[in-house]
C-alpha cells in the first residue's frame, strides 16, 4: 500500500502523525488546517505492526477501520499508556 504523511506540531517541539492512502484526503474527524504534509506516495508494508519514527502502531488496521492512522500521541500520566 502507498500511503501520505502529514504531520502536526505538538507542544515541546514534538510532532503527531497521520498517514493516509496515496492520493486520499484526510477524513473529516481527523482534518486540521494544521497538518502539514511531508511525504507523498510512500511504499507501507501491510504486516508492518509499527511505524516507530512516527509512533503509529497498526497502521493497517487504523487504515482500514478508521481510512487514516494516527501517532500515538497524548500519553496519560503515570500510565505508560497512550491515547490514539
Amino acid at each position: 500500500m502507498r500511503i501520505d504523511i502529514f504531520r502536526r506540531k505538538e507542544k515541546d517541539n514534538r510532532y503527531s502523525w497521520l498517514i493516509v492512502p496515496e492520493g486520499k484526503l484526510i477524513p473529516a474527524e481527523a482534518a486540521n488546517t494544521d497538518w502539514e504534509a511531508v511525504d507523498r506516495g510512500v511504499d507501507l508494508n501491510l504486516d508492518t505492526q509499527s511505524l516507530d519514527d512516527l509512533s503509529i502502531i497498526y497502521p493497517a488496521r487504523q487504515i482500514q477501520e478508521k481510512g487514516y492512522a494516527i501517532s500515538e500521541s497524548y500519553e496519560l500520566s503515570g500510565t505508560g499508556r497512550h491515547i490514539i
